[in-house]
């Protein structure tokens, strides 16, 4: 089902010469170029072949890779403009595919073309002979951008059914051969929304900032699937980590859904297209400039297409009523539900949305359809999971229990602990010839310990407290981390035949780089593992402090002095022991909680080298032009850590160009599987069971890079975008979770899968970053009014707002109108009112968000100011303690209200 592929890690960055047209010049650039400028967009077409070689916005800036395209004139390399379809005459038993791009030879131009129409050309001598199908192409002004309009008659004197038709949508995302200077100058990111007639391209330089592309349908042209096109590797290494590769909008995929396809439950339904001899058929796409990303949705309303705005977002919990905002020429006339949700219209409201309330019994993918008065059809995708903390607790209990490893004969070392967990095989993978994934380290070997650690700090249990006891004391002492040291292992699990005894599986191949042996293995240089001990270490210590009555192994100093102590032994002296030490981290997030906490315990000293430690490398990052460094030629990774020191030090520029990069990276479409999912497509060979090249749907980027974007929020509330890519990409982890707790590594998104991986893999930090930024958001926008992300409003007037939390955590609240940030160490938040006369904030606490958590005797409330206007808060009535305020639940609730001081 899934293809077997291994890279190496580390993409080397060749030094090609691009030159001029290559030999292989089967496009034809060695014959020249057209050039057009229509409204807001200009640029080339080849001559020979009138594909785009050329789309830039106004600012100057190109979506396409011009710079490159001597290097892809060969046969196969997909342009746009080209067309690909597969048909079969009536009678016929099997499909014909043909591809434009397949065996090219100069196209025949149109001649007097009409008013409007930029250039036109038959494709007839590009395409098969034989082909009962005439094909031309239109390229023509709409408004003011650009439009490619395919025009397919029937020559044959019987029906013909098209199966499939699709359009290339192809853009700069060739990072190969680039400098990471030049990547940021040159190169975009494109994302779809997989809608129907209200389907989308959206396409966003990597910097984050200037001009955007909206790619939309032209007349009825539904954006039905999303294709990665199969295309020679060439000179820029297709279908790698440099270079993702191009896809295609398909407007018809019923003969690939039957084929390639048939064990994929498929995004929308599929379909084919019939013609009568002598029929025409046109289809074709619109090319719209935006303003910028965040105008991106203005640019698809005015290309006339229906829009769907969801607050919180698409992954829905079951106790949670979402919210959907429909904007369109055309009145709604039907929704359909298909059996998921009670969907009804809140007309008093601002925006008049619809209420989407899961039914009962409703979960995982799910969808809404609706339709327009005006023929245009619009699928909104949806997940549906149990409420939130009944699904943290599944995946507490899974972890604790079936991916728990408890064989002491284990050579390796790894008993007792929490292991990668095979969902296929429902067993533990005790073996992997990518040795970390068995081997308790790397992202993609401690995603099963990472998520147990998480959610006891998000929703301690006391059976799974002493699970993760014994897995610090047992095996991340002296197994993970070497005897006496806080250095960190690269594996515990290695293959060398002679240095254990141990029966290795011979169906596995033991040959490849990734089967490191001892020497390997046990090597402790790589930064990025010190993040996993660190979130192990660091929860007990909350919990022990948190909840004084649990009994560990150790008093609550320990295990933060080992947190500390950890941190310090990569990060300390300029990084010197640690490869990558002087680049963001996934998950350092968990290094700033760890500040603050030695802090709020009144350890200056530890605080204070810890400080000293990020500040060296925050200080290093603002004299980079490009400070995202990675083991890969570009990722998604860094910018998390970058952000956070940056913007503690006031190191402004470089923490808004972390901002703006995360923002290209990081869509909000009306899709639950894109909405907020960061962009990574090779970590699937590393942390998956299925390894390959594909695009990943919520892998752990998702949580972690919205940290840094609800951060941002936080002190920018007025940036609604902000809060609707972060909340999305926050509460995405859920999704991952099955019904029995299980949580896969992410989602595959090629059409022929569409399911998710069954190895636990490298989830876990994505977890965390869901832990760590859960939060009930009150937010009053002009457009929407009163919305509410993380909850359900109860009332909402002009004295006050009342909601109720429905997020996975619980413990925090933020007013966008007071700036004010409210955070509990312990206990679970059940209805929060805020009194917008009084400027106040009203708590109800209990004592846990679940039945089989540990009830909190007490928690400590504390606030955070984060916009430069108005007073600072403080809750009344309560004693100060460990930089908060220290509120009493022993009763079993409390009453916490907080006002301006």
């Amino acid at each position: 089902m899934f293809p077997r592929l291994l890279p190496t890690l580390t993409l080397a960055l060749a030094a090609l010469v691009n030159g001029q047209a290559t030999d292989d010049d089967a496009l034809g650039v060695g014959n020249g170029f057209l050039d057009f400028e229509t409204g807001q967009v200009s640029g080339q077409l080849v001559r020979d072949s009138q594909t785009l070689a050329s789309l830039k916005a106004p600012s100057g800036f190109d979506f396409l890779p011009r710079d490159f395209l001597p290097n892809l004139t060969h046969n196969g390399a997909h342009h746009i403009g080209d067309v690909s379809f597969r048909f079969k005459v009536a009678g016929g038993a099997s499909w014909t595919d043909v591809d434009s791009a397949s065996t090219r030879k100069p196209v025949a131009a149109l001649q007097g073309l009409a008013a409007g129409v930029i250039a036109g050309a038959d494709l007839g001598p590009t395409l098969p002979s034989g082909t009962p199908l005439k094909v031309t192409r239109e390229w023509l002004t709409v408004g003011d951008g650009l439009a490619l309009r395919v025009n397919i008659t029937n020559n044959a004197n019987a029906t013909v059914e098209l199966g499939s038709l699709g359009l290339p949508v192809t853009i700069n995302n060739i990072f190969s051969t680039r400098s990471a200077e030049n990547i940021q100058e040159k190169c975009s990111l494109a994302d779809p929304y997989i809608g129907l007639d209200a389907g989308y391209i959206r396409v966003s330089p990597v910097t984050g900032t200037g001009n955007a592309l909206v790619v939309a349908p032209l007349g009825s042209s539904p954006l039905e699937a999303w294709r990665l096109l199969d295309e020679p590797q060439g000179d820029y290494w297709y279908q790698t980590q440099t270079f993702e590769g191009n896809y295609e909008w398909m407007i018809h995929s019923q003969a690939w859904a039957e084929n390639e396809w048939k064990d994929a439950q498929p995004w929308n339904e599929p379909t084919s297209k019939t013609l009568k001899a002598g029929e025409t058929y046109s289809v074709g796409l619109k090319f719209a400039i935006a303003e910028s990303i965040q105008t991106i949705e203005d640019a698809v309303t005015k290309s006339e297409i229906p829009l769907a705005v969801g607050i919180p977002g698409y992954v829905v919990a079951a106790d949670l009523t979402a919210r959907l905002y429909l904007t369109h020429t055309s009145p709604v006339k039907a929704i359909d539900d298909h059996g998921a949700f009670e969907v009804k219209q809140d007309e008093a409201a601002k925006g008049s949305p619809y209420l989407i309330t899961p039914k009962a019994g409703s979960w995982g993918r799910s969808k809404l359809t609706i339709t327009y008065e005006d023929g245009k059809t619009q699928v909104v995708h949806y997940f549906i999971t149990k409420a939130a903390p009944e699904t943290v607790g599944d995946l507490g209990h899974f972890l604790t229990t079936a991916a728990h490893y408890t064989d002491e004969t284990d050579p390796f070392g790894r008993a007792p602990s929490i292991m990668t967990y095979d969902r296929e095989a429902n067993a533990i993978v005790e073996q992997e010839y990518r040795v970390w994934i068995a081997g308790l380290s790397d992202e993609g070997g401690t995603g099963a310990y990472v998520a147990a650690a998480t959610k006891l700090f998000v929703q301690p249990v006391a059976r799974e407290v002493e699970v993760l006891d014994e897995f610090i004391h047992e095996t991340i002492v002296g197994t993970i981390q070497p005897p006496d040291s806080f250095a960190v292992r690269a594996s515990t699990f290695f293959y060398q035949p002679d240095a254990v005894n141990y029966t290795y599986d011979a169906n596995l191949d033991w040959t490849t780089w990734a089967a490191w042996n001892k020497e390997r293995a046990y090597t402790t240089s790589r930064a990025y593992n010190y993040v996993h001990p660190v979130i192990a270490y660091w929860t007990m210590y909350r919990v022990a402090r948190d909840y004084p009555e649990i009994k560990t192994r150790e008093e609550w100093s320990w295990y933060l002095n080992q947190a500390f102590n950890t941190v310090q032994h990569c990060l300390s002296n300029r990084a010197a022991d640690c490869d990558y030490g002087l680049t963001g981290l996934m998950g350092e997030t968990i290094f700033a909680e760890l500040l603050e906490d030695l802090k709020h315990e009144n350890l200056t000293q530890e605080a204070s080298a810890l400080e000293a430690s990020m500040k060296y490398r925050a200080e290093f990052w603002e004299t980079l032009a490009v400070p995202f460094g990675s083991e890969m030629a570009w990722d998604s990774t860094g910018q998390e850590g970058v952000y956070y020191w940056t913007n503690y030090f006031g190191l402004n520029n470089t923490a808004t160009k972390a901002i703006n990069s995360i923002t290209a990276y990081m869509p909000t479409v009306a899709h639950w599987g894109w909405n907020g999912n960061a962009r990574r497509y090779w970590d699937f060979n590393y942390g998956a069971k299925h390894a390959g090249t594909e695009r990943q749907i919520h892998h752990y980027g998702s949580g972690l890079n919205s940290l840094p974007l609800l951060h941002y929020y936080e002190r920018h509330p007025a940036d609604f975008n902000a809060i609707r890519v972060a909340f999305a990409g926050n509460s995405a982890p859920l999704s991952n979770i099955d019904k029995e707790g299980f949580p896969s590594a992410a989602f595959h998104s090629f059409p022929e899968h569409l399911a998710w991986d069954p190895y636990t893999g490298d989830y876990g930090l994505g977890f965390l970053g869901l832990g760590l930024g859960q939060t009930l958001y009150i937010v009053n926008t002009e457009k929407y009014g009163e919305v509410v992300f993380g909850g359900n409003v109860v009332e909402s007037s002009e004295t006050q707002v009342v909601a109720e939390p429905r997020d996975a955590v619980r413990r925090r609240v933020f007013v966008a109108d007071l700036g004010l940030k409210i955070s509990l160490s312990a206990g679970a938040i059940q209805t929060v009112t805020y009194d917008r006369e009084a400027q106040s904030v009203k708590l109800e606490v209990g004592q846990a968000a679940s039945e089989a958590a540990l009830k909190a005797a007490s928690t400590i409330v504390w606030l955070s100011k984060t916009t430069a206007e108005g007073a600072e808060f403080g809750v009344t009535g309560a004693a100060k303690a460990r930089g908060g305020f220290q509120v009493d639940l022993s009763s079993g609730k409390a009453e916490v209200v907080i006002a301006k001081m």
